[in-house]
């Protein structure tokens, strides 16, 4: 037979009583697994409607590009179909089919190779481009933000240590900056020193600030070379999707210049016109923030922690609130910020500390004794490296006569990097004082497992990126389970952010968590309403 002289997979097929039937075969075809019998043969079950639409079209040739198999053995095959003439009455044609699945695979390799840098096995500066152009356009280009981070005097640190300890410099720096990102943001490396990060804009612009902090906590603590132990500090530029209306070389290029007016300024640059806006809006806020402290025109909202396994309340988060001279309401993801650059947040945080103090002995008061939960304040790490915590915690709860066991405490893993022997001495003050110490936002900085067990931290907090979820999301639990088991071991209790529904308190619950805070005990409540709710909730 003719079809037997065929080289490659090879099949004639008959249009007969309006189904699909297979007339003969070649050896190829049947060893390549491709069946003898239409109705178990891939090529009619998956193939079967382009196939006929041939059959009835008045074409002669047909060319198709089949993917065929599961993604882990997939086989990629070109199906020529063809026949002499059209023939209404018998409706045939030839099928041959060419495995393209070799060079597929090769030529995949290759680009991926092309577009991976071969030292930290991330993208470089062409696969970052491809992904950025992949992902970015016109249309949604508001919703991206790409952050180059340029490292400080490498070039330096380089010619001290040599090539190979510069080059595994980078590598933990990769792993560090990779610790430090979300789940869905993307990092690459550009070349030699420089770093880019795409990350996805949820919050506005707020969102590539924050995230261009967490990357400076990150590379904040000492890495260690053969002898050497050193510090990297990093520039960070800013470029927001929308200015580049999605090109992604312009998003490159306007990260890579704003990252040179970040190395002039020692702070982070937002590209163009958008970071002068910035700057003023910010510069106007700082004034109108201090004339707000002073002035006393701040306030404390509180959120109830709820234990999970009772559902009674044990605690309130003191959150600062601030409604500004012309009546907007913030929250401290907006002037939080502008305290910690200005120097601000020093005087905020003894306020906050005096406050919450106050407000928990006017409950105290109200219930005629101790009103049965403790209050927790923030502490912001620029505070702790600048003020005397201690110091300042003691004149605030001796002045309302406040046991210091009422007292939660919270700070952030970037509190502990920071200056550790100067932080452990100031927590080891605070625990004399009989505070509880939590660690706020846990899992989204760097974190030294050393520093965490050798400091007398009492509690941890999932920060709600890793709750919000979770129900349906792998990752995000196996990270919960992660923290749950690290705070077992260490002898810590847990507290849950952003908890929204009862399936979620009740899994955390099951998961060993100890406490949990969110929307669905209640939203931060003023002075009053706090006590009111935590008087009803005993009723």
């Amino acid at each position: 037979m003719l079809l037997d002289l065929l080289p490659v997979p090879a099949a004639v097929l008959l249009l007969q009583e309006d189904a699909l039937q297979i007339e003969s075969v070649n050896k190829p075809f049947r060893v390549a697994g491709l069946g003898i019998v239409g109705s178990d043969s891939p090529v009619i079950t998956l193939l079967g409607a382009r196939i006929l639409r041939f059959l009835e079209s008045g074409d002669t040739r047909c060319e198709i590009s089949w993917q065929f198999g599961d993604e882990v053995d997939c086989r990629h095959f070109r199906v020529l179909l063809a026949r002499r003439a059209v023939d209404r009455r018998h409706k045939r044609c030839l099928a041959t089919l060419v495995d393209q699945t070799s060079e597929l695979r090769t030529e995949y390799s290759l680009r991926r190779e092309m577009a991976t840098d071969s030292l930290t096995g991330l993208s470089n500066r062409a696969g970052f481009s491809d992904q950025l152009e992949a992902l970015i356009g016109p249309h949604n280009a508001k919703g991206f933000a790409v952050l180059v981070v340029n490292l400080d005097r490498f070039s330096r640190v380089n010619a001290c240590v040599g090539g190979l300890a510069g080059d595994e410099l980078l590598i933990s720096v990769a792993r560090r900056l990779k610790g430090a990102l979300r789940g869905h943001d993307t990092l690459a490396r550009l070349g030699g020193d420089e770093f880019g990060v795409l990350i996805t804009l949820d919050d506005g612009a707020e969102d590539a600030l924050q995230v261009a902090k967490r990357i400076q906590g990150a590379l904040a603590a000492p890495f260690r070379l053969s002898d050497f132990e050193i510090r990297i500090e990093c520039s960070i530029g800013i470029a927001m999707g929308a200015d580049s209306e999605g090109d992604p070389e312009d998003l490159i290029r306007n990260g890579q210049f704003a990252v040179k007016r970040a190395k002039s300024s020692g702070r982070t640059e937002v590209y163009h016109t958008r970071a002068f806006d910035i700057a003023r809006e910010q510069f106007g806020m700082e004034s109108e923030l201090r004339r707000a402290i002073e002035n006393g025109d701040m306030t404390l909202s509180f959120q109830p922690i709820c234990d999970l396994a009772s559902g009674r309340i044990t605690a309130f988060e003191a959150l600062a609130r601030w409604t500004t001279e012309e009546g907007i309401k913030l929250s401290p993801n907006d002037f939080i910020p502008v305290a910690e650059e200005s120097g601000l947040i020093v005087p905020l945080g003894r306020w906050a500390m005096e406050e919450a103090a106050r407000t928990l002995a006017a409950w105290d008061r109200s219930a005629g004794g101790d009103c049965g939960v403790k209050v927790a304040v923030n502490l912001s790490a620029i505070q702790l490296q600048r003020d005397q915590i201690p110091a300042m915690v003691k004149i605030a709860l001796d002045r309302h006569g406040i046991s210091g066991a009422r007292v939660t405490l919270e700070l952030t893993e970037s509190a502990l990097v920071s200056d550790p022997d100067r932080i452990s001495r100031t927590l080891m003050a605070l625990k004399d004082l009989g505070t509880t110490l939590a660690m706020d936002d846990f899992g989204t900085g760097y974190s030294n497992l050393a520093y965490l067990q050798k400091l007398p931290i009492d509690l941890l907090k999932i920060d709600r990126s890793f709750v919000s979820g979770m129900l349906a999301d792998r990752d995000k639990v196996a990270i919960v389970r992660a923290i749950l088991s690290l705070a077992q071991a260490l002898g810590m209790q847990t507290t849950a952010e952003g908890i929204e529904t009862n399936e979620l308190a009740q899994t955390l619950a099951a998961l060993g968590c100890t406490y949990g805070q969110g929307f669905l005990y209640a939203r931060p409540l003023e002075e009053r309403a706090a006590y009111d709710f935590l008087m009803a909730s005993r009723a």
